[in-house]
């Protein structure tokens, strides 16, 4: 039953976050809010607090965090550490997988994605067409490579931390999961100041990570779990 309605939830928002793409004018509406006619520019493209801070600083914080985390569990996995329990172990090894396979399969994506940055486009100032997700991209126009949005990523893989309170503290995963999933929307939000990026863009990288920190989530610990649950059963 927790996987169905996991499942639907996944599949829900992901329609949604297409319709909102296909059908509607939000991102435009954003991008226009954002970008000042009369400079024709993002104002906020080349400020120090979005240029500087948010795209190098705090992007190389959560890169070497990352890099602890996953040295912590290949280390671990070479040389167990007998002070840690079986349970923290293997979660240490889904946040580990996650800092790893999160922004590099949205950094996949968005270098397969013919998708354009708002800066690109004719409407903010820039040569190339608005194209809507399902759309056919116009003949000899170049590739975008600009979603989903790359940047949220670097702080998104966070989410996985959530899993050191599964399951038996829903309440406080899903509020740290939460919490991390804000984190990564205002990497984004900040990104869309300066014209890097669309609100689905980064919507699209929160639904990826949720996607895969759930599988990792359900293959390495679920899967375990319910091993272990029959052998009990069947010793007993």
């Amino acid at each position: 039953m927790r996987h169905k309605r996991l499942g639907l939830a996944l599949a829900g928002s992901a329609l949604a976050i297409a319709w909102l793409n296909a059908f509607t004018d939000l991102d435009l509406m954003l991008a226009q809010a954002m970008f000042d006619p009369v400079s024709a520019t993002f104002p906020w493209r080349h400020a120090w607090f979005a240029d500087t801070v948010s795209h190098v600083w705090v992007k190389a914080v959560l890169l070497t965090v990352a890099c602890a985390v996953v040295l912590s569990a290949v280390f671990d996995l070479r040389w167990p550490r007998a002070a840690w329990p079986a349970p923290f172990r293997l979660r240490l090894r889904v946040v580990a997988l996650s800092a790893v396979l999160v922004p590099s399969w949205i950094g996949a994506l968005k270098y397969a994605s013919a998708s354009h940055c708002p800066w690109d486009l004719a409407l903010f100032g820039g040569g190339e067409t608005y194209v809507r997700l399902f759309q056919s991209a116009l003949p000899y126009a170049p590739a975008g490579h600009c979603m989903p949005a790359g940047h949220a990523s670097s702080a998104l893989w966070l989410v996985s931390v959530a899993v050191f309170w599964l399951p038996h503290q829903p309440r406080t995963a899903l509020r740290v999961g939460a919490a991390m999933l804000g984190l990564g929307f205002a990497l984004g939000w900040v990104q869309q100041l300066r014209g890097a990026h669309f609100l689905t863009h980064t919507l699209w990288s929160m639904w990826w990570t949720c996607l895969i920190v759930s599988m990792l989530y359900v293959l390495l610990i679920e899967r375990r779990h319910s091993a272990r649950r029959n052998a009990n059963i069947q010793l007993s």
